[in-house]
């Protein structure tokens, strides 16, 4: 499929949290710290360690935009 002009001015643009949005962020954003945390305590700093992280966060960031852009 491919992307529009619609598409583009959808992903960037400014989308102020509307409704529940917010809540859910949070919830996300908490749920996604447990799990670093124990990615954290369950194995020793290395450059994978730091690559899972990394990819936690893109996720959260994802899960937002799918928030956002979506509704």
């Amino acid at each position: 499929m491919p992307i529009t002009h619609a598409d583009l001015d959808n992903w960037f643009s400014y989308h102020s949290p509307k409704n529940d949005q917010p809540t859910r962020y949070e919830n996300i954003r908490s749920n996604a710290k447990g799990l670093a945390e124990l990615f954290i305590a369950s194995s020793q700093p290395s450059a994978d360690q730091t690559s899972a992280l990394r990819k936690l966060r893109e996720t959260v960031m994802a899960m937002n935009l799918a928030i956002a852009c979506n509704e």
